[in-house]
């Protein structure tokens, strides 16, 4: 009976154990070098475009800015002339402030 009890209690023991570890927090992996070489540094900044002379291609690296859009600023450009101010480029049909607002500091002219 003795033995019988025992077994019983060690058997309820090992899985109390195994409920404990499974609960456990993960252990935290380890980084190598290789690892944290793969990942870049830092995000590089965007380049500044100038909207009197960027092609269309150029002027799409700018937030919100598509291939349409883009060549409706280079079509505005020809017709109008040469922006004179960075706020102008909201004239062009698509291009409306927020867009102006959310490049401004990537704008050039």
């Amino acid at each position: 009976m003795k033995t019988i009890f025992s077994a019983i209690a060690c058997a309820l023991l090992a899985l109390s154990s195994a409920s404990f570890a499974a609960d456990a927090p993960a252990k935290p992996a380890t980084v190598t070098p290789a690892a944290t070489a793969a990942k870049p540094a830092a995000v590089a900044p965007q380049e500044a475009v100038n909207i009197n002379t960027a092609d269309a291609q150029a002027l799409t690296k700018l937030k919100g800015v598509g291939a349409k859009k883009a060549e409706a600023i280079v079509a505005f450009r020809k017709a109008n002339g040469a922006f004179k101010t960075v706020d102008q480029l909201a004239d062009v049909k698509g291009i409306g402030a927020k867009t102006v607002e959310a490049n401004r500091k990537n704008i050039r002219i």
